[in-house]
């Protein structure tokens, strides 16, 4: 015989709705065997109460043999080897549908008897269990609704032990009731098959002892058919007793081991929560408004699939999306003096759910589970492995507001300077990929376990610390710069470009040799800012001139970092997100190991970062062409930022801090310069 499909005993106690639609598939076969078997008994009983009727009440079983094939059951309804044997049934009941009487003790013990106690016993216990689990569990959703309107505030231990010791019991009773349906619903896959060929066997062998009709009748192939067909019973009945012995043990060890989970609120010493969960399932209560003060409750099962919270109501085929929890927060709340609440908002804020957990293990593992979700963090012992897969994910999530654009387009400079690939000093290279990333190792680039800074602090320097005790006739800046300077640069310099940035963050590095130091300080931040959900970007002007460049607050116009512009030694964007750029800056402060500090600053522009990069690059040409008159330098900034004129393939700008080239390289470029102007 083929495989038995069987209910899973195991997921009783978790009661999904997936295991209620399971049950649904065996009840509906229940009810088609329980229509089937009553046919079929009413045509055995013809056959015993009218021995005139015999003829036609043989025809009629042999016909319904002929129809098994043609029945939708849903489980076992593709037996090809119950079908066939079936079928040779019906042949040879057809054949002795002629024969006159069979004696009526025959028929009753062989052939009445075991049908008769199939439908009066496992049937009628089936439709008994199944009485009984849909009493117990509304039981148990009534215990439990009762449970989770516990006060959180005025706690009576008396009322709450009572409804723990309610829930226990109801919970108790429902996975003992539906664990004994689950074995019947599963015994009765095998009843089944016995019940229809028991009585099919004795009534052959009723006919064949009272004809005495098998030397005509019946051939020898015949009755090796139907002995195959005995040794067929006995060994689905063997089957059947073995099942059911390890059912039993089933239940007996499922009951000791799920004694624990009986209790609404585990002890957590005993449980302990697992925050490494990435998937979570189970049953929880959802908070529906109703009016501006007043809010519902409803039970429902939830699930997470991928980025998705689902949830599912008992009875539905599949489960409904209730929000996407990819970059969205959750947190405990309190609401509705209810215990064990916590909320899931979205990135935007637009939308928030607000859930009720049975228990504190639950609701810390569900937390724990959305935040793994959101984050995209994958649980490795590899610090490698994490960031190669949340470095996309980070560079999705910087993603400038479209409305800040709007906001701040009077502010963008009507031109943008380009410097010439040519100048001295200066040196572009393609957008491919630098060849020195296959000598430099990470290590040489940025050192292990480098802090990196997610707010703008002002590099303090020697310099800067002078001019402001300098400065104290006049409101002195905070970051080390002179409430003067700004109008005394503007005066001076006569290029300015204001550009609309977002600061990432800044870290030490080792290597000022390669752009491959500001592309690996750029993942580096971007995974930090990904594992540490950190989404918060400091907004500023940046503004570019011959001697600086400046971050300035767009509110109060307060420069909040100034940077040298002969402290600037490295500037790029980024290669695929256009939007990001950064450069290296050897700050005057301290010394380490003998050598300068440098760090690296990284930003999201609303421009493209290449632009910003020629533009501290054209800045750098004009500071190294320092001797050209006004007029000349002009027309240097005219030439870089001419449309017709070519513009540089590269996205690296490598700016050399050397003022002593000779008076000829000075003299060549300022040629260049007019003649292309």
């Amino acid at each position: 015989m083929p495989g038995i499909d069987t209910l899973p005993l195991e997921e009783t106690l978790e009661d999904s709705p997936q295991t209620r639609s399971l049950l649904g598939v065996f009840e509906e076969d229940t009810a088609a065997v329980s229509s089937y078997f009553s046919q079929l008994f009413k045509a055995m009983q013809r056959i015993y109460d009218a021995q005139n009727e015999l003829s036609a009440a043989t025809h009629l079983t042999s016909k319904l043999l002929k129809d098994y094939e043609k029945q939708r059951f849903p489980l076992g309804g593709d037996d090809e080897v119950m079908s066939s044997t079936l079928q040779q049934f019906a042949k040879v009941i057809d054949e002795l549908s002629s024969c006159h009487a069979i004696l009526s003790t025959q028929l009753a013990d062989a052939m009445m008897f075991p049908i008769t106690q199939f439908q009066e016993r496992d049937l009628r216990e089936i439709v008994i269990l199944k009485e009984v689990f849909q009493i117990a569990s509304d039981d148990h959703d009534t215990a439990v609704n009762r449970y989770s309107r516990l006060s959180k505030r005025k706690e009576n231990e008396k009322v709450k032990n009572e409804v723990m010791e309610d829930v226990y019991t109801s919970r108790k009773k429902q996975h003992e009731t539906i664990m004994h349906y689950f074995a019947s619903l599963n015994m009765l896959q095998y009843k089944k098959k016995i019940a229809l060929l028991e009585p099919l066997l004795g009534y052959m062998q009723a006919q064949i002892s009272f004809f005495k009709l098998g030397s005509e009748n019946l051939t020898q192939q015949w009755e090796e058919f139907l002995t195959n067909i005995g040794t067929s019973v006995q060994n689905v009945r063997r089957e059947m007793d073995s099942n059911a012995e390890a059912t039993e043990q089933t239940i007996q060890d499922l009951k000791t081991a799920s004694d624990p989970l009986y209790m609404p609120d585990p002890d957590p010493n005993k449980i302990p929560v697992n925050r490494n969960l990435t998937r979570k399932a189970g049953y929880l209560n959802t908070r529906y408004k109703t009016g501006l003060v007043s809010s519902t409750w409803e039970r429902q099962y939830f699930f997470t699939q991928g980025g998705n919270l689902m949830s599912q109501l008992r009875g539905d085929v599949a489960g409904g999306l209730v929000m996407d929890i990819d970059n969205c927060s959750v947190m405990a709340v309190d609401c509705d003096d209810r215990r064990f609440c916590f909320q899931i908002t979205v990135f935007d804020g637009k939308k928030a759910v607000i859930l009720q957990a049975e228990s504190r293990k639950d609701c810390e593992e569900w937390i724990a589970t959305i935040n793994n979700i959101s984050k995209r963090i994958y649980f490795s012992e590899n610090p490698e492995e994490i960031a190669a897969r949340v470095n996309q994910s980070a560079l999705e999530a910087v993603t400038p507001s479209p409305s800040f654009q709007q906001r701040h387009e009077s502010f963008r400079p009507s031109t943008q300077g380009r410097p010439k690939t040519g100048r001295s000093g200066s040196q572009c290279s393609a957008g491919s990929e630098s060849p020195a990333l296959s000598s430099l190792s990470l290590d040489s680039l940025v050192a292990p376990d480098t802090p990196i800074q997610f707010d703008i602090i002002s590099p303090v320097s020697e310099e800067h610390t002078s001019q402001a005790k300098s400065g104290a006739q006049g409101r002195t800046n905070p970051f080390g710069e002179s409430g003067g300077s700004k109008s005394e640069e503007g005066e001076d310099s006569i290029l300015h470009q204001l550009f609309i940035v977002r600061f990432l963050g800044s870290m030490e590095v080792k290597a000022t040799e390669s752009a491959d130091v500001i592309y690996e300080t750029m993942r580096q931040i971007l995974v930090a800012r990904a594992i540490h959900n950190i989404f918060r970007m400091t907004e500023s002007h940046l503004l570019v001139t011959c001697e600086c460049l400046k971050l300035i607050d767009p509110q109060t116009q307060v420069t909040r970092l100034r940077f040298p512009l002969s402290s600037v030694v490295l500037c790029a964007s980024h290669q695929e997100n256009k939007r990001l750029f950064g450069f290296v800056l050897k700050t005057a402060g301290g010394q380490e190991d003998g050598r300068p500090v440098t760090v690296c600053y990284v930003f999201e522009s609303n421009n493209d970062g290449e632009k910003i990069c020629d533009s501290v690059g054209l800045a750098k040409q004009i500071a190294l062409h320092s001797e050209m008159d006004l007029e000349e330098q002009s027309r240097l900034i005219a030439a870089s930022s001419r449309p017709g004129q070519p513009a540089a393939d590269g996205q690296i700008l490598v700016l050399s801090n050397s003022q002593s080239e000779d008076s000829d390289a000075g003299e060549e470029g300022q040629k260049k310069g007019e003649s292309e102007a």
